[in-house]
């Protein structure tokens, strides 16, 4: 674990000796999977039944064998590398290939990753399409792709030529509900930072925001005040607000305002694939922003009627990857989250529920299959093997499930079978009883002592004396009955 972690701080240093914000949850994964390994990986008992009652029953996680991971590259270091961190301690060998669009990333990583790890047993592979094309044309145990729903298709289609079982990490447009009582102020900084940070480039950015047409303008001017305090008056020449990757996907993203009318922003620089922080208002669903994820610093509102609309309209399109809702009201909250679906729900945030590694990270119907962050990644990249240990005695027993059936034998098999045995219940339930057992014990002995303990200091009144002005920590009179009594407590041996 010391050389991944030093790998990371090698990879990730800039000139100024500053790490890069993605590989924080990076390395907290790695704590936590080599604090937590043991229990990960230690056999699982089950529920038993009365046949199964005396046999070992559980389950032990077992490698699935070679893993190849396609990261993708918005986020390069956190995204191949957690999944990375979760196939190592599943004990399988993984292939790993970068994103070929984040060029210097891949690079650093094929010349870094083997001199902390075994290149043989995780090889790194750099290329553009046709190399992943190949490396799809192989047999592996399991394939973990973070990226884009069309590419996705593409590899559990490549996949299933070996019924290998994948993970996609995809996308989606993931909604940003705000309800009108809620506190703007904070609401807004809050959704600008998710929208904004690496320049919109996030798989759970808020892709859009749902909102009444009464907090519409408050909404655009509390964001206004946001990107200005973030980014200054000029996000062009500040150091902290991104780029598009490349001039391919700064065309699609500019390509999706047309039409709309832009609040904020709006400027941009093919050159440098700048595009300024950009607020659209009033946007129309039939929109080309509204058809796609945007994957950019583009934030639409679309205006509904309340709650209610903001149900409906989230549940007429693709269950996304995340979705947000900002509100005082718990109540409402809940409900959003019980009529709704998608791979997350985060309330009165954006973007850190990636950063719990408890929580299960990954998509639901088109924004993708699988989980992982933590144990999930570890039970991800495992295989859950079910284990039985009989032994070859009791056969008596089985006579119930042999030929020739009657209905006394199905009778006494239902009875057998069906009857669950919470075999942990059933030792707290002994302990309880043995800890019950030895309370009274102990307090049976206490009142024995309490008894003979009475009817000696009734026969001994200097005794007696001597005890209270202690228990009272009557120094005085513990000193003044010290000499006088020194004969007796000798004699008692206390």
């Amino acid at each position: 674990s010391g050389e991944v972690k030093l790998l990371i701080r090698t990879c990730t240093q800039c000139d100024n000796g500053t790490e890069l914000f993605e590989t924080m949850s990076l390395e907290g994964e790695i704590n936590l999977a080599v604090e937590r390994l043991a229990e990960w990986a230690a056999p699982k008992p089950v529920e038993k039944n009365l046949l199964t009652i005396a046999d070992e029953v559980y389950i032990q996680p077992e490698p699935l064998g070679v893993v190849l991971i396609i990261g993708a590259w918005n986020y390069p270091w956190a995204i191949t590398l957690q999944p990375l961190v979760g196939a190592i301690a599943a004990g399988n060998a993984a292939v790993i290939k970068p994103s070929e669009v984040s060029f210097h990333s891949a690079k650093v990583m094929e010349e870094l990753l083997p001199l902390y790890l075994d290149r043989d047993l995780y090889p790194v592979v750099t290329g553009g399409v046709s190399e992943t094309q190949e490396l799809l044309k192989q047999r592996f145990d399991h394939v973990f792709y973070t990226g884009s729903g069309s590419v996705g298709r593409l590899v559990m289609e490549a996949a299933s030529r070996h019924l290998t079982p994948v993970t996609l990490e995809l996308g989606g447009k993931s909604p940003c509900y705000i309800d009108k009582d809620c506190d703007l102020r904070v609401a807004c900084r809050r959704i600008t930072w998710g929208k904004f940070v690496n320049c919109g480039q996030t798989c759970i950015a808020p892709d859009y925001v749902l909102c009444e047409p009464s907090i519409q303008s408050r909404v655009v001017e509390e964001m206004r005040k946001c990107i200005k305090e973030f980014y200054t008056d000029d996000p062009k020449t500040f150091e902290d607000y991104g780029r598009i990757v490349n001039q391919r996907h700064f065309k699609r993203v500019m390509a999706l305002m047309e039409g709309n009318t832009i609040a904020i922003g709006g400027e941009s620089d093919e050159t440098e694939c700048y595009i300024a922080p950009t607020i659209l208002r009033d946007v129309k669903v039939e929109s080309k922003v509204m058809q796609e994820e945007i994957f950019g610093p583009v934030l639409p509102i679309i205006t509904v009627s309340g709650v209610d609309e903001a149900i409906q309209f989230i549940n007429e399109r693709e269950k996304p990857l995340a979705l947000y809702i900002f509100s005082h009201d718990k109540k409402l909250i809940k409900r959003v989250i019980a009529e709704t679906s998608s791979g997350g729900v985060l309330a009165n945030d954006c973007l850190v529920h990636f950063t719990i590694s408890a929580l299960p990270f990954g998509g639901v119907g088109n924004s993708g299959m699988g989980r992982y962050h933590g144990q999930h990644s570890f039970n991800q990249l495992s295989h859950m093997r079910s284990c039985l240990i009989k032994k070859l005695n009791m056969e008596g027993v089985n006579s119930m499930r042999y030929p020739p059936h009657t209905s006394k034998k199905l009778s006494w098999a239902r009875f057998f079978i069906l009857k669950q045995i919470n075999v942990g219940r059933l030792r707290r339930l002994a302990m309880l009883t043995v800890f019950s057992a030895l309370a009274a014990f102990v307090v049976q002995v206490q009142h024995s002592h309490a008894m003979c303990f009475s009817a000696l200091l009734a026969t001994e009144p200097m005794l007696s004396d001597f005890i209270r002005a202690c228990l009272a920590e009557d120094k005085g009179a513990f000193y003044s009955l010290k000499g006088s009594t020194r004969r007796q407590t000798n004699n008692y041996k206390v």
